[in-house]
């Protein structure tokens, strides 16, 4: 025996550590990923098979022998160390003189085969019936008002006043078929450079210069919205790959069952994971805490991987890669949890209602935490203003005790989830994340886990639906100011007004405002139109008589009629409408005939 050769290595004594034997057969054995299934039946085959090789040979001394050079599909050890147990186990009941060699080191041995025709033989052993999944859980659907009664779904609708919790009603609680059709945020989509990446697996993204301002600039609003919860709030960063032979990961991996991606690599397998909780609670659990350092919460925008199912997958809504404003904050016990847990529903419904939009919502927990908590629903359901939907699941089936599902219903009256989150009373024990409390035990902290604007992919998706619903009523779509990519564009009417303009972007510049000039030839009709196509929110404008004036006339994104403008007052409403959100400089050159043609028709 050497050393280890895996984290999780069987526990060996002494005088295990050397061994020898003599005119046994030694069985080279490797588990696989595949043997996870039913591990009996592949226990009770292999068994079969070494004791009818050890008959032929006429040998009674049997060594099984872990050895996962056989393959490059190994199956985690949790399942490998027991399934060899009994094998070992079981070779014994049947007579043999059995010893087995620790599972999991560097071993080095000698061998000397005699020259007998199975010598050598090699066998793959399988079980010989895939076990059957398990039954589905079974929940219950039920609503919850503001009056705090709670009301079949079937009998609620009948009188709904809210269409939108309607519809939400009518999908998730009664399965009834929704309207299909093409959303129009995706012809939106288009115009800011936001696609599928042909040249990589479906469901995954790419963003032209415009896109990545988007991306970028959503990614800092969700770190500066999760400073304002009032808690201290660390941000960190890690990796997406996890190693499924270690318990915790394999464990909460399997609680995402087959929207697993998952990667073999130099004989192992690794999960990418699916939101920032693999990173975030494996450096958390070698912190060291104190009760005194509670509540606090860690950050990161995830990138994160889901195999959704091919037939689903939507632009910016449902893809396989996505990146998740992961916030998990750690609490000293379920009352503290629930009191940041209402601080979290607040933001995030205050975060909805400032793009114009409201949430339906889907409660997700068990019969007797409602019961022992009503008052704690009846809060949420307050910041609401609305009736909520409420999904019994069976006790103790998740290792949560609360997931709240915030969904709008987009332009095709179809419910969209965007927003999460949840009071996790497991992971804490699955990582080994521990504080010491007042009186010195260690303790294990709930966690909520919450994406307060949804992932930034599912931000953009309702930040166009909004402009699709604005179109809809027969306004202009629009971004909001912070997030366009432009937010003035200067028109010259002629090249000689081609350096006033400039003077103007550059005193809009030193103000943080994205401002570009449309210096190309062309009619001023159609330049104008251009910056409407693109959604520019302020169009200036400049001729012979404004190039010499203090003040020039603004075309604002829809209003009717110009406003004359002096530049601070200009750089004062873009300040007023901008105030609380991120700036990011344009990643384009600000002469719009200096820019490659990136954009896709």
């Amino acid at each position: 025996m050497k050393s280890k050769a895996i984290e999780e290595v069987e526990p060996i004594k002494g005088e295990e550590k050397q061994d020898s034997m003599d005119e046994v057969l030694v069985a080279f054995c490797t588990v696989e990923k595949a043997d996870e299934g039913d591990t009996e039946a592949v226990a009770l085959r292999a068994t079969a098979e070494i004791a009818e090789v050890a008959s032929k040979v006429k040998t009674n001394n049997i060594l099984v022998y872990p050895y996962a050079h056989l393959s490059s599909d190994l199956g985690p050890p949790s399942v490998a160390i027991p399934l060899l147990r009994r094998v070992a186990e079981l070779l014994t009941s049947e007579g043999f003189n059995v010893k087995r060699s620790p599972f999991g080191y560097y071993k080095s041995f000698k061998l000397e085969c005699k020259g007998h025709p199975l010598s050598e033989l090699s066998k793959t052993i399988t079980a010989e019936k895939v076990k059957e999944r398990g039954p589905a859980v079974e929940t219950k659907y039920m609503v919850f008002d503001t009056e705090g009664r709670l009301s079949e779904p079937e009998q609620y609708i009948s009188s709904c006043p809210d269409s939108e919790f309607k519809t939400l009603v009518e999908k998730e609680a009664l399965r009834k078929g929704l309207t299909g059709g093409e959303p129009k945020y995706l012809e939106y989509c288009k115009k800011f450079g936001v696609e599928w990446e042909p040249y990589s697996d479906i469901g995954h993204m790419r963003y032209g210069p415009e896109g990545d301002l988007l991306f970028e600039l959503i990614g800092d609003y969700a770190w500066s919205q999760a400073n304002l919860l009032g808690i201290p709030v660390l941000r960190v960063r890690g990796t997406n790959m996890f190693d499924l032979s270690i318990r915790p990961v394999r464990e909460h991996a399997k609680l995402f069952g087959d929207r697993l991606y998952e990667v073999a690599l130099d004989e192992k397998r690794f999960v990418l994971r699916y939101a920032a909780c693999h990173q975030q609670f494996a450096m958390v659990k070698d912190w060291s805490l104190s009760y005194r350092q509670l509540p606090f919460g860690t950050f990161e925008v995830a990138d994160s991987y889901r195999l959704e199912q091919s037939g689903e997958l939507l632009l910016c809504f449902r893809v396989r890669k996505l990146h998740m404003p992961d916030l998990h904050i750690y609490c000293k016990d379920v009352e503290e949890a629930k009191q940041l847990s209402r601080r979290v529903h607040e933001k995030i419904y205050g975060e909805i209602r400032k793009l114009g939009r409201e949430y339906v919502s889907i409660y997700n927990t068990t019969r007797g935490f409602f019961e022992n908590n009503k008052e704690f629903f009846k809060e949420l359901v307050e910041v609401e203003r609305k009736s909520i939907l409420i999904n019994f699941v069976p006790e103790e089936t998740y290792y949560w005790v609360l997931n709240v599902e915030y969904t709008v219903i987009d332009d095709l009256n179809r419910p969209r989830e965007i927003a999460t989150f949840q009071i996790d009373v497991g992971n804490a024990e699955r990582f080994n994340i521990t504080y010491t409390d007042s009186e010195g035990s260690r303790r294990y902290p709930p966690i909520i886990h919450t994406a307060l604007i949804g992932t930034i992919e599912r931000y953009l998706f309702t930040v166009l639906d909004c402009a699709a619903r604005a179109e809809n009523l027969g306004e202009r779509p629009r971004l909001p100011l912070w997030l366009s990519p432009t937010q003035v564009r200067i028109i010259p009417v002629t090249s000689n007004q081609l350096e006033h303009a400039k003077s103007v972007a550059a005193q809009l510049q030193a103000h943080e405002v994205r401002v570009d000039i449309d210096d190309r030839e062309g009619t001023l009709q159609k330049r104008v139109r251009e910056a409407e196509v693109s959604w520019v929110p302020y169009v200036v404008v400049v001729g012979r008589r404004e190039a010499g004036a203090s003040a020039f006339p603004v075309r604002i994104r829809g209003e009717k009629t110009p406003e004359n403008m002096t530049v601070d007052g200009l750089v004062r409403e873009l300040r007023e409408k901008t105030e609380g959100y991120p700036f990011t400089p344009s990643p384009l050159p600000m002469l719009l005939s200096t820019r490659p043609s990136y954009k896709r028709t």
